[in-house]
């Protein structure tokens, strides 16, 4: 005679979703799901189309990271035409794509995290998000705008927009930098660095206050999985797979003789084996698939693995840069016995560690003389029926796999998305935090909040649709086996 508790919609994350908390007949959590309500359907019609339009269409997919699947896109079209970009179309890509790691993170952290880490978790959810922080930190609030905008503004000097742009293209780029766009960027440099130190030491500050919620919010063994450059370095345009487990050990080396031989260490697994990696299982109770690593494929849960910024920290042996590396070291302290970093609270000190990396990559990239040279693009027609793009997005590790006949026209596609890739993650995450804080008795706001925020943590992508502000709307019930309701919180 067990009760549910039902939390719909989940606020504060791009798209719908809701929870099921299940209570047995003591009143304690036996289970919890994260449902994903809607569908969408991208992979079915984008069949028949050529692959030509496919970095605008993809695009589409996501408002909030469109650059990720104009990269994922493009890299699958140059696998198709069979061609090497340019060296500088291969740097102004990675120009764009770190622009979108400054400006997706900078969203996650200061408008849908902050609210909860600065203003806390049992704060009035009237006041709970990027407004009621304005009101309270108003300095802060200003400067994580500035740092998304600083992004957005990178984005639209390379591709003429910063949502959708045109720009990223099977073999290279449509435009090249120019000296103007190049002296803007720089031109932002500075304050971005500013804002970005003050924002890692306000989060730090917090950790002795939340010790609780860094126990609870997705703390378990998983594995993790993400890119890395030949070297093993932290990398989010190209490289290898590579998967480590809750020990820090590498589970597949690369069978590439001359990597190793480069580079002393295994890298990882070439992408285009995305297939023998990752499996994919569904349930009738969400539209989001759950892929899990598939060597482990007799026990999914044991084949649960993390990707995003969380798990590309901990699968990267450096940073490569100079004060990404000394944030790097300190993030590592937070590892156990010197395993990887097990809690998803950490996922937002992952995503500003990201920031500064990516600013120091676009400064070293930009002040490259290289990066205005005007031979951008790499021209052929079809000459390989398959091709695979992968890329890192601010979530995770994204696959785009496209089948083509002998005029490019697209037979089959396979998208593989980063939020879909922590969805086991999420499900035991919401477990966890259930388990942790829902009783019977219990049903308060912060509870409810604190739920919503382990998800948060992952920063889902979902439908990519705007984000509302103020009050948010919420509706939970517990209700006994007979359909009765026993208890409920009503958020209007």
């Amino acid at each position: 005679m067990g009760k549910t508790i039902t939390i719909d919609p989940v606020t504060r994350i791009e798209g719908h979703a809701k929870v099921s908390i299940f209570l047995n007949d003591d009143g304690e959590v036996s289970d919890a799901r994260f449902h994903v309500t809607e569908f969408r359907g991208f992979e079915k019609f984008c069949e028949g189309r050529s692959f030509w339009e496919m970095p605008g269409i993809t695009a589409r997919v996501c408002g909030i990271c469109p650059v990720s699947h104009l990269i994922a896109s493009a890299k699958a079209g140059d696998a198709i035409l069979g061609v090497q970009i340019p060296p500088t179309a291969d740097k102004l890509r990675r120009l764009m794509n770190w622009a979108q790691i400054v400006q997706s993170h900078a969203l996650s952290f200061f408008h849908l995290s902050a609210p909860d880490l600065l203003l806390g978790m049992e704060s009035d959810p009237a006041k709970r998000n990027i407004v009621g922080l304005i009101a309270a930190e108003p300095e802060l609030a200003k400067r994580g705008i500035g740092l998304r905008k600083f992004g957005q503004d990178t984005i639209r000097i390379l591709g003429g927009r910063s949502v959708h742009p045109a720009w990223t293209v099977p073999g290279g780029v449509r435009e090249p930098l120019s000296e103007a766009g190049r002296a803007r960027i720089l031109e932002g440099l500075p304050e971005a660095f500013e804002t970005i130190d003050i924002a890692l030491d306000l989060l730090k500050a917090t950790f002795d206050s939340f010790g609780p919620e860094i126990r609870s919010f997705g703390s378990f063994p998983s594995l993790y999985m993400g890119l890395v450059s030949p070297d093993g370095g932290l990398e989010h345009y190209d490289g290898f797979l590579r998967v480590v487990d809750a020990s820090g050990e590498i589970l597949e080396g690369v069978e590439v003789e001359h990597h190793r031989e480069m580079s002393g260490q295994l890298p990882g697994i070439d992408p285009v084996r995305y297939r023998d990696v990752i499996g994919e299982t569904v349930e009738p109770w969400s539209y989001l698939k759950f892929p899990y690593y598939k060597p482990y494929a007799s026990d999914r849960y044991a084949g649960m693995y993390r990707v995003g910024p969380l798990a590309r920290l901990n699968v990267c042996t450096h940073a490569g840069t100079e004060k990404a590396d000394r944030e790097l070291r300190q993030f590592r302290q937070l590892g156990e016995y010197g395993h990887p970093v097990a809690s998803s609270f950490h996922y937002h000190y992952a995503r500003l560690i990201e920031i500064v990396h990516a600013l120091e990559r676009i400064q070293q990239t930009v002040e490259d003389q290289d990066i205005l040279d005007t031979f951008v693009r790499s021209k052929a027609a079809v000459n390989q029926r398959v091709g695979i793009g992968v890329s890192e997005a601010p979530r995770g590790t994204l696959f785009h796999e496209y089948r083509v006949d002998e005029h490019g026209v697209l037979e089959k596609v396979n998208l593989l998305i980063a939020t879909g890739q922590n969805n086991l993650a999420m499900n035991e995450t919401v477990k966890q935090i259930a388990k942790a804080y829902v009783h019977e008795d219990s049903l308060s706001e912060g509870v409810l909040n604190r739920v919503e925020a382990g998800i948060r943590a992952y920063d889902p992508c979902l439908s990519c649709s705007t984000h509302a502000i103020g009050q948010m709307p919420l509706h939970v019930e517990l209700v006994d086996a007979e359909g009765g309701v026993v208890d409920e919180a009503i958020r209007d």
